[in-house]
């Protein structure tokens, strides 16, 4: 198991570190004194991975089951130790390890929690970086990986089907599994060089335009501002930017069929898609009522805006904001639990993932006829297909997992972290990789213990792989042969 397991993570740490590259040449542009720094980074990262890959190259072993999910994970951890990197060894800000770790694991998740002040004065070498993490992190550099990794004699079916999010993962838009995530690769590029485009038209620089886009259609969240996107405030990057997290956090394949086939009824015809809309239109004339009767239009001119900006933000996993919104408390708590359900399943987002939600009310209303009607035959369905037990099963599995992960970490976090409203919303936050808390943790995690932080960066990558992923590897079983 092993040796293919470690030559497969040697190639995908040399890839990983030619994304340290742009980072380096944006130091050298600017001339902002982090170049060596980014050196050190692409040196060490580049030479732990051409190690592995060396020792093992001449083996060859089909990938099992279980070395996708061991490799999905090594990776991930591996990868955010070297992302740790750069912030780390930067010359400015001077940040521990626990806090540059818990930087990388944000970024690279797209959860978009930061420790970070001052942002504004970051040099642009490190703000970049922040920015391109977020990026790979969105649609995955496993997933991109998986483009090269036949040439080198190795199978990617296994990596894609760990790597995918949502309860279904067999779905390939193409016969072969390189073509398919080359593919979604190339519809997340086309979106992100178009958002890019708008946000310059709607009036940010070019670099902002260029990070902002990163973060926008990763979901992940992380700016180039203190302020997030309320640095701007206008209407035209508010429309931008909800329009593009939506995109986001629609699933990927759909993206590419209506690419492909040139008609948006694709869009239409997906129960996922049509539950996803409704589920924001509610919430969004819910929350904008709410600040009518509560008079908040004062303080905001643009509120219907501003209310459909801030449930995109959540419901997205995103995690954008507009400054001091001054919510009242009921309004918070609305947003991030929409940030537990996130995106639709194959999109960038975090969460629970719609697709999960939904076919969990169709149970809900099915056992309720049942009761009504006890023997009656009813059918779960997504759209005109016939959902089987197992899934079902599976869904019920992971939101009892899920629960009982989310209560056995808030209790380890209580242990040293008296604020019990700003932990529970920093949990929430960080396990369904939405980014924003309540109380002190709003607009920053610096103020929080390094226990804390390293408890919060596993509920990162948790959530991030969909917490099972990680608890397989917790399991005898899988051990065993």
């Amino acid at each position: 198991m092993w040796p293919i397991n470690f030559k497969i993570l040697g190639v995908l740490l040399m890839l990983f570190s030619i994304t340290l590259v742009p980072p380096l040449l944006v130091g050298l542009g600017y001339q902002d004194g982090n170049v060596l720094t980014f050196v050190k980074s692409i040196v060490l990262c580049l030479s732990v991975g051409f190690v592995l890959w060396f020792s093992f190259r001449h083996y060859k072993h089909p990938l099992r089951t279980h070395d996708g999910f061991l490799i999905v994970v090594l990776f991930w951890v591996v990868a955010s130790l070297m992302a740790a990197l750069p912030f780390y060894w930067t010359i400015s800000p001077n940040i521990s390890f626990t806090d540059a770790f818990f930087e990388s694991v944000s970024g690279i998740t797209t959860t978009g929690s930061t420790i970070l002040t001052n942002i504004d004065h970051l040099p642009h070498s490190l703000l970049y970086y922040r920015q391109q993490l977020q990026f790979l992190g969105g649609m995955s550099i496993i997933l991109l990986a998986v483009a090269i990794l036949p040439a080198l004699g190795i199978g990617g079916m296994q990596l894609f089907r760990t790597e995918i999010t949502g309860p279904v993962k067999d779905d390939k838009l193409t016969p072969r599994i390189t073509h398919t995530a080359k593919a979604i690769w190339l519809v997340y590029l086309t979106i992100t060089i178009v958002c890019a485009l708008c946000y310059w038209f709607a009036g940010m620089s070019w670099f902002d335009a260029i990070g902002h886009s990163f973060s926008t259609v990763s979901t992940g969240g992380f700016s180039t501002h203190d302020a997030s996107l309320g640095f701007y405030n206008t209407p035209a990057v508010k429309v931008v930017a909800v329009l593009f997290m939506f995109l986001g956090a629609v699933n990927f394949n759909l993206h590419f069929l209506v690419f492909k086939r040139r008609n948006l009824r694709v869009y239409s015809q997906d129960p996922e898609f049509r539950f996803f809309i409704r589920l924001i239109l509610t919430s969004a004339v819910v929350i904008w009522i709410a600040l009518v009767i509560l008079h908040f239009q004062k303080k905001s001119p643009h509120i219907v805006l501003d209310s459909l900006f801030e449930v995109a933000s959540f419901i997205t996993t995103s995690g954008f904001g507009l400054g001091d919104f001054s919510l009242p408390s009921f309004i918070p708590f609305l947003l991030l639990f929409l940030g537990v359900i996130g995106g639709c399943a194959g999109s960038t987002s975090g969460g629970v993932k719609v697709v999960r939600a939904l076919l969990l009310q169709k149970q809900g209303i099915r056992e309720i006829r049942r009761l009504i009607h006890p023997h009656g035959q009813y059918v779960v369905t997504l759209g005109d297909k016939p959902i089987t037990a197992r899934v079902i099963e599976a869904i019920w599995g992971f939101f009892a997992i899920y629960f009982v992960v989310f209560t056995i970490l808030l209790l380890l976090l209580l242990v040293v972290e008296n604020d019990f409203y700003a932990i529970y919303s920093a949990l929430i936050a960080t396990i369904s990789n939405t980014g924003r808390g309540l109380g002190s943790v709003a607009n920053n995690f610096s103020a929080l213990s390094d226990y804390a932080k390293w408890i919060l960066s596993f509920a990162m990558l948790a959530g991030r792989l969909e917490i099972v992923t990680i608890l397989v590897l917790l399991s005898p079983t899988f051990w065993r042969r």
